[in-house]
């Protein structure tokens, strides 16, 4: 099999390869570095590759398969890690000038110790905006992150690095961030599969300055690889205190139900609050349409909720305050501009300002938590427009001040910890990709990631670009 057949293969089938003695891991590995080297000067999907090391490990796994002992599920897997999580042996700078990469870098995140333990091989760390604030992927550390379907415009944030890589085949399996949207806006923008799981799903450590708005989730080619990887990294972690026990089991196993009998609220722009570009709506109505054809119960409704903006950026600043409140002046100047600006704005907000958003936060999750008492499921857009240019935080001349601007489907989801996850179901006139989000009930990811899963055995999602297309 050629480097190019095998860096467009799901995470599924080159476990079934590796099985079949069909190919080796080294191979598969070998087929991603050089991939991941060929886009890399196009759309800066990655702050450091990691190939001798990869490659030891991918030959330790050709080994462990040809004697048929795997540790796991994804053993010899090629894998990313946004370098907002701990890898060990790597630095992790956050895509920040005010870390030096002078540490002891002994330690992995629990996603990635749990994924070390199964096998995966571990190709390098892709890019973030600095401390992962913003929903593009442009830092002083590690320049401006690139669309892999128009390298003029964003790849989304903030594991836009993630997104990039995935499309373009520089691995199947990638890990990424959440807090308001990062994993499934550069994911809806590059047309792969994201989910952010029930916070707590996935254990999290050291934890987040952003509090529990910040979860990690996989993101992929399609919805099988992101079941197969949540069931590993979604064991517990003593780590991290408000992990969540066990899942009761098997995402993977739990995805063949297909939708017939889910009961989809569908709601196109959230009561009109939002304006949806017409060629974004008609892709996600077709796709709605679809889920009703294979025996979903759909009707178009809407949470009962106003966007909670203001109160999401009084925990995010907040939480921007946090992560820089150590910083000195000289080391403040090294910040992004925009960073720099919400830090300011959350130092300034009081105790009795947070608790006041924490209010606004509970009084959300009580009405979604109603919500699903009818429905199952909730069907937005992952986001009302496609991607902008590059290097910008938001569109030019769209009026919004905030990356939240544009965002509005993806952030309050953060702060009701529901799982919600983006399908690729089409593209627009210029050939950019488009995002379905699927939102279920806390706890209930298994219902997100078997929809999902139905959508794409239907061939209404697509698994991304075929790494002959960058």
């Amino acid at each position: 099999m050629t480097d190019l057949e095998l860096t467009g293969l799901t995470a599924v089938r080159l476990v079934e390869g590796y099985r079949k003695g069909e190919f080796s891991p080294e191979e598969a590995t070998r087929a991603a570095l050089n991939r991941a080297d060929r886009i890399q000067p196009d759309v800066n999907a990655f702050v450091r590759l990691l190939a001798d090391e990869a490659l030891a490990q991918a030959r330790e796994s050709t080994e462990r398969w040809r004697r048929g002992e795997p540790l796991g599920p994804v053993d010899g897997v090629p894998t990313t890690v946004k370098d907002i999580l701990l890898l060990r042996g790597a630095p992790t700078l956050k895509g920040s000038k005010t870390i030096s990469e002078n540490g002891r870098w002994d330690e992995d995140a629990p996603s990635v110790a749990r994924l070390r333990e199964q096998g995966a091989v571990f190709l390098g760390k892709t890019t973030t905006p600095e401390f992962g604030w913003k929903g593009v992927t442009d830092s002083p550390q590690s320049g401006v992150t690139r669309n892999p379907y128009d390298t003029t415009r964003t790849a989304g944030g903030s594991s836009g690095g993630a997104a990039a890589a995935v499309a373009l085949g520089a691995g199947p399996l990638a890990l990424g961030t959440d807090g308001g949207g990062s994993v499934r806006i550069p994911a809806a923008f590059c047309g792969i599969f994201a989910l952010k799981p029930t916070y707590g799903r996935v254990p999290l450590y050291p934890a987040s300055a952003f509090g529990t708005l910040a979860h990690v989730g996989p993101m992929t080619r399609d919805a099988a690889d992101a079941a197969l990887l949540l069931d590993v990294i979604a064991a517990p972690d003593s780590r991290d205190w408000s992990g969540l026990p066990p899942a009761p089991g098997s995402f993977a196993a739990g995805l063949s139900g297909g939708a017939k009998g889910l009961r989809v609220a569908y709601s196109p722009s959230l009561g009109g609050q939002v304006a949806v570009r017409p060629a974004v709506a008609a892709a996600v109505r077709r796709a709605v349409e679809r889920l009703a054809g294979l025996g979903a119960y759909v009707e178009e409704t809407d949470p009962d909720f106003t966007e909670p903006v203001e109160a999401f950026h009084t925990l995010w600043f907040s939480g921007a305050a946090r992560v820089t409140q150590q910083l000195g002046p000289h080391q403040r100047k090294l910040l992004d501009p925009g960073l720099r600006e919400i830090c300011g704005q959350g130092a300034r907000r009081s105790a009795l300002d947070y608790l006041a958003a924490v209010d606004v936060r509970m009084e959300l999750g009580r009405r979604m938590g109603r919500f699903h008492d009818s429905y199952d499921l909730l069907v937005t857009p992952t986001l009302p427009i496609t991607a902008f240019e590059a290097g910008e935080e938001v569109p030019r001349g769209s009026g919004h001040r905030r990356w939240t601007g544009w965002t509005p489907f993806t952030y309050p989801f953060n702060m009701t910890q529901q799982p919600a996850a983006t399908v690729p179901v089409g593209t627009d006139g210029d050939g950019l990709p488009i995002g379905l989000q699927l939102v279920a009930a806390r706890h209930r990811d298994d219902l997100v990631l078997r929809a999902a899963h139905t959508l794409y055995e239907a061939g209404v999602a697509a698994t991304g670009l075929t790494p002959a297309g960058s």
